[in-house]
């Protein structure tokens, strides 16, 4: 077995029903050090961090050669296994998009089923073969499949939940290992139990501010819990408001003489 296929069974290994593998996610060296040194078993990046960082918007706006060349610095920088967040593939064919993962040394992937150009869901079979190419180009790859009918989709909540299902079988008998329907509103518990039940295999969830606790999202079976860009926004607000105590004349410090 080879290194990469090593680390790519470590990872998918971690998906486990009920005790999901949690990601923090990263954008650089810098921080994907930080969360190994937290205790954390595996790196996954966030594309709307670290497109941001490299000086870029989101939806494919960091040209791919950029995109590869910051996950190479990040998996040279960890001795854990790295899944990447390469939006729908930055419009590379399937092949490149698998062969380009395993040179920048990832050994995991998130595609979407939207279209970062225009926000609109793909047709399932569309998302089928670009999936399936990926395998193919890419057998030991974790394949996370992300399913935007929550983001791009029409109908109503119910409706929303039965396409995500639907979508999320079809993504799994196309090679994916893992399906992350991506509910950024009103995550409620009962519907992850729903989405888990109905796609029948590793699911995804967004670990949201105000929304269920990691306790909570284990308990309606999720596999893997991953925080996007949220810690990036997080540590970004902070900046701000040290960079404005500077500008009013205070210190950025807490605590005694920060004034």
């Amino acid at each position: 077995m080879t290194a990469a296929a090593d680390r790519a069974d470590r990872l998918r290994a971690l998906h486990v029903p009920g005790t999901p593998v949690i990601l923090p996610n990263a954008w650089d060296a810098a921080t994907a050090r930080a969360v190994v040194a937290a205790g954390f078993p595996a790196v996954a990046t966030a594309s709307a961090a670290m497109a941001p960082a490299l000086g870029y918007d989101d939806a494919e706006g960091t040209p791919p050669d950029e995109v590869f060349a910051a996950l190479a610095r990040i998996t040279r920088a960890v001795d854990v296994p790295v899944t990447a967040d390469v939006e729908r593939g930055y419009r590379l064919p399937p092949a490149q998009i698998g062969a380009r993962l395993a040179e920048a040394g990832a050994i995991g992937c998130n595609l979407e089923d939207s279209d970062p150009a225009t926000g609109q869901l793909v047709p399932v079979e569309d998302q089928v073969a670009l999936l399936a190419g990926v395998r193919a180009a890419a057998p030991h790859l974790v394949v996370n499949a992300r399913v935007d009918v929550f983001l791009h989709g029409a109908g109503s909540r119910e409706e929303r939940i039965a396409e995500a299902v639907r979508r999320g079988r079809a993504y799994v008998e196309a090679g994916a290992d893992c399906v992350y329907p991506l509910i950024i509103d009103r995550l409620d518990p009962a519907e992850v139990r729903q989405l888990v039940d109905g796609i029948g295999a590793p699911v995804n969830v967004a670990f949201l501010p105000g929304g269920p606790s990691l306790r909570e999202l284990a308990d309606a079976g999720v596999a893997r819990v991953s925080f996007g860009p949220g810690l990036f926004r997080l540590l970004q607000g902070v900046h701000e408001a040290a960079l404005a105590a500077i500008a009013a004349g205070d210190s950025p410090y807490p605590g005694p003489g920060a004034g």
